[in-house]
């Protein structure tokens, strides 16, 4: 856009309107510019306007012409059609977007040359500061989690930070900015923050030192009383009703709200925080804590729901607030748990009472970790039989709020996969040694600060082997029906694995499961200079999540031998009819251990408090209206469709192998 110097004219009834100004010829206007669109302003510094032609709807319906009026500006640039009333500081070094609306704000300012957020230390994990890692506007959950837990290869972790603070610099400003059609309110500080666009910030009590990434397919909420600083906000999220962040990162999709605050602390995509506070957390991809007594502290989660009054310690009162834990994928803390960092728990692990003494469930998935007499009991594999697991996992992919396009955090919501199907390989290794150790009288058996009964042990065996049995049939019935077999020789040709990519042990990466040895490659890349920027380890990264299922099966070949005990090559068709039975019987039997679970929300006792005015038949009636009844219930119905569709698919699968055994 062209713009000119105010004549004569229009200065004289600019300062009629009550307008001032150091030096006139400094400011610089659209052609078309009308004075009525400015009123008692005072402007120093550069000033630039663009047109100010149309009228501006504010909340409530009422309209105003587009203009500056009320205000104090300093240094700065002004979209077309911009609403900018009440500034009741100044805005000092700002570039505004077009149909921006400012109304009722205290001061938005930014002084010298600001990062604006980007490249700010972050204390993750580790409150004495030995995992800080460096925060900016494009990370993503798998870059953080390389920094956070990688700390033992200083070549990367020096590469990464190199490039974080390139890039830093590179959009380091002396002027701040908000973007197109961006609406701030009733707000009070505003310094050093770069604004996206279609943001709204309503009531905002102070915002210093940070970015914000905000677009039209994907805006940013901020609402009253909210105290940022040295932040990053990714698209998307909302942040609400008193929160109050400090050295913080929100990733995309995030809802925080009802007074949480958190300092130190990572947020990534889905996360949820109400109430309650962090302090040095790692919240991986869909942490949700809605509690007002829950503290999450120098923990990695995600996919965790944290009970009401859930707390952990990482202070021994020797050296200081060092310790950490680590709580693997969709687990779940009940009300008033506790847990004695440092710890690690196994994924899917329901974490019940507290916990006093330094476990490491890791290779013990889908467990109860339950206290009992000051002790922590262990439950293997039984969380496998929850119907709270399986709606779970059905639920979150439903639940995803991004919705930009770009979606930074790589996620895989697969219940079962090489990561969690090897954990239950280790698993049962580690429970049959307990029990050849122990011996046939032992009625307990003690795990890494964990006890186990006998039954626990035997039924954790059982119940690891037929998830064992799940994965393992899903993944050759898809293998198989993925190409048309003709003889023996390319049943046994799709049995062989497409290469040696896949093999060895699988990460979960905050979200992305992948094999560790395609993840070493790209860091290895990284380290010695083969990558050199933040794009190109984001397309690595998305590259190695897109492979997933092409990785897959060259993890399950191995397993298939270990399952059969034999090599590849001499695997027959028989054999594989036999492992497509035991999937058949194994889904059938984990699916009415689902249906079983799921009925005990419908029991007598389930009812209490239903119809309390009425007899028996009442209380059932009022149960019903509001929870429906059993049978009709959708998570039961898909229950029962999904044991009719699977023995369907069983059975064509075992016809199809053996008409290929008899050409």
């Amino acid at each position: 856009m062209k713009y000119r110097n105010l004549t004569d004219q229009e200065i004289a009834q600019l300062e009629q309107q009550m307008c001032t100004c150091d030096e006139w010829s400094n400011v610089f206007v659209a052609s078309d510019f009308d004075t009525k669109t400015i009123y008692n302003t005072h402007f120093t510094g550069v000033i630039q306007i663009a047109s100010q032609s149309k009228r501006i709807k504010l909340f409530g319906g009422i309209k105003r012409r587009a203009g500056i009026y009320n205000s104090t500006l300093h240094n700065c640039s002004i979209g077309e059609n911009c609403y900018i009333n009440y500034v009741k500081n100044h805005i000092s070094n700002y570039n505004i977007g077009n149909n921006v609306i400012i109304n009722n704000v205290q001061i938005i300012a930014t002084e010298g040359k600001s990062k604006f957020g980007n490249g700010q230390p972050v204390d993750v994990l580790d409150e004495s500061g030995g995992r800080s890692i460096m925060i900016f506007d494009r990370l993503s959950a798998q870059l953080a989690y390389i920094m956070t837990l990688y700390r033992y290869r200083p070549k990367l972790i020096e590469k990464l930070e190199q490039m974080i603070e390139l890039y830093a610099q590179k959009n380091a400003y002396q002027r701040g900015f908000i973007g197109d059609y961006s609406v701030i309110t009733n707000s009070g500080s505003i310094k050093n923050a770069r604004l996206g666009e279609y943001l709204t910030i309503d009531g905002a009590r102070s915002i210093e030192n940070g970015t914000i990434i905000s677009n039209e397919k994907a805006p940013v909420f901020l609402g009253n009383n909210v105290i940022l600083k040295n932040f990053i906000i990714q698209s998307g999220s909302s942040v609400v009703e008193g929160v109050i962040l400090d050295k913080c990162f929100v990733g995309q999709g995030c809802e925080l709200g009802k007074n949480y605050s958190a300092e130190n602390s990572l947020f990534f995509a889905n996360c949820q925080g109400f109430h309650g506070e962090a302090c040095s957390i790692f919240a991986g991809p869909y942490t949700v804590t809605h509690h007002k007594s829950t503290l999450l502290i120098a923990g990695m989660f995600s996919f965790l729901n944290a009970g009401s009054g859930s707390n952990q310690s990482n202070h021994m009162y020797k050296l200081g607030p060092i310790h950490q834990g680590i709580v693997e994928r969709g687990s779940k803390t009940t009300s008033d748990s506790y847990l004695l960092w440092p710890a690690k728990v196994g994924p899917f692990t329901l974490v019940m009472g507290r916990h006093y003494k330094n476990s490491d469930t890791s290779d013990m998935p889908f467990s109860y970790l339950i206290e009992r007499e000051d002790k922590s009991w262990l439950a293997p594999a039984v969380n496998l039989r929850s119907v709270g697991t399986i709606r779970d996992a059905m639920k979150w992919p439903k639940r995803d709020k991004r919705t930009d396009p770009d979606k930074k955090d790589l996620i895989n919501f697969n219940l079962l996969s090489p990561f969690t199907i090897q954990k239950m390989v280790n698993g049962i290794n580690i429970l049959e040694n307990l029990r050849n150790v122990s011996g046939g009288n032992s009625n307990e058996f003690i795990y890494n600060n964990t006890s186990i009964t006998r039954n626990s042990l035997e039924r954790g065996v059982a119940m690891y082997n037929t998830g064992i049995n799940k994965f393992l049939g899903n993944s050759i019935i898809t293998r198989l029906h993925q190409f048309e077999m003709k003889d023996e020789n390319d049943f046994r040709n799709r049995l062989m694995p497409d290469s040696e990519k896949g093999v060895g042990d699988w990460v979960d990466i905050s979200g992305m499961i992948a094999p560790k040895m395609e993840v070493d490659k790209i860091l290895d890349e990284i380290e010695n200079g083969q990558i050199e920027d933040i794009p190109t380890i984001k397309d690595h990264f998305k590259a190695l999540h897109q492979a997933y299922y092409d990785y897959e099966w060259n993890w399950t070949s191995n397993l298939l031998q270990w399952r059969l005990k034999k090599p590849l090559q001499d695997i027959t068709i028989p054999d594989i009819i036999g492992v497509v039975e035991q999937w058949k019987k194994s889904v059938v039997e984990l699916d009415k251990m689902l249906y079983n679970d799921a009925k005990k929300e419908f029991q007598l006792s389930s009812m209490t408090g239903f119809g309390s005015d009425g007899d028996l038949e009442i209380q059932r009636a009022d149960f019903e209206m509001v929870r429906g009844k059993f049978e009709s219930n959708s998570l039961v119905e898909e229950i029962k469709s999904h044991i009719k569709r699977k023995s369907e698919l069983g059975d064509r699968m075992i016809e199809e192998l053996k008409i290929l055994l008899d050409t």
